[in-house]
């Protein structure tokens, strides 16, 4: 069926040497198996209709989330700071943000119910998650690639943030940037996911669109003020209180 489109993708991995085959395979199983799992559980939540289940759901989301952010990174801080920095900014943010489209914006009765909330979160965390993985890798590649300025500026006095001003100012770009292209583009090239799923099930198209902008509006900013906490964490993190950089901290490239 539809997944033998994937052969595809394996098709360009072989021509082109890429050797991203294995990858391809346990990427579509694990899609597979988490949806189908998520399928089951939401079924389950929907019936409860429990906020204790509902915050369970919650983090458990943020923590998967975090994962995949320490996971994505090429170059990570050693430890558990980068897990703590990618779940916690997450959580913190996803539950703000969630709570207000759907308490303040979309006017759910109640907004606890996993029904409303679980898929907001869901579309919020997984924008965040990219700017957060993002920022992260380009704030600690630029700190190794640029070690002699950013040591040069912190010898002259400068603070850590001061020093890293420009390396910190291009990671929140690279972490902005997928939401940007997705807003710019909404509507002309694409149709987002919550619009085309309400078009789908017989909604009404300009109801779903109202819709869409609220739920891109909230992404947007989420996704700012994550990638925001996410870049001054990293510059904390791979400095010290005396204001030297520690790029001991970082482990070598993954392969």
């Amino acid at each position: 069926g539809a997944a033998s489109l994937l052969l595809l993708n394996v098709a360009v991995s072989w021509r082109f040497g890429l050797r991203l085959e294995r990858r391809l395979a346990i990427a579509a199983m694990r899609m597979v198996v988490q949806l189908a799992l998520v399928g089951w559980l939401l079924q389950i939540l929907f019936r409860q209709d429990s906020p204790i289940w509902t915050g369970a759901m919650v983090f458990v989301m943020a923590a998967a989330a975090g994962h995949e952010v320490v996971n994505r990174q090429r170059r990570r801080l050693a430890g558990a700071a980068p897990y703590a920095v990618g779940m916690g900014t997450l959580l913190f943010v996803g539950t703000a943000f969630t709570i207000v489209a759907v308490a303040g914006l979309i006017g759910a009765e109640p907004w606890t119910s996993p029904r409303f909330f679980l898929p907001v979160l869901g579309m919020v965390l997984g924008n965040a998650m990219t700017g957060v993985s993002l920022v992260l890798d380009a704030v600690s590649w630029a700190a190794e690639r640029e070690r002699g300025s950013i040591e040069a500026r912190l010898a002259l006095g400068e603070t850590r943030f001061a020093a890293f001003d420009s390396v910190l100012r291009r990671g929140l770009e690279t972490g902005l940037m997928p939401i940007l292209n997705a807003m710019a583009v909404a509507g002309v090239v694409s149709l987002p996911g919550m619009m085309t799923g309400q078009i789908l099930a017989g909604g009404d198209p300009l109801e779903a669109a109202k819709y869409q902008m609220l739920i891109l509006f909230v992404i947007g900013a989420a996704t700012a003020l994550s990638v925001v906490l996410a870049g001054f964490a990293a510059v904390w993190l791979l400095t010290d209180e005396r204001h030297r950089l520690r790029l001991e901290r970082l482990q070598p490239e993954r392969g």
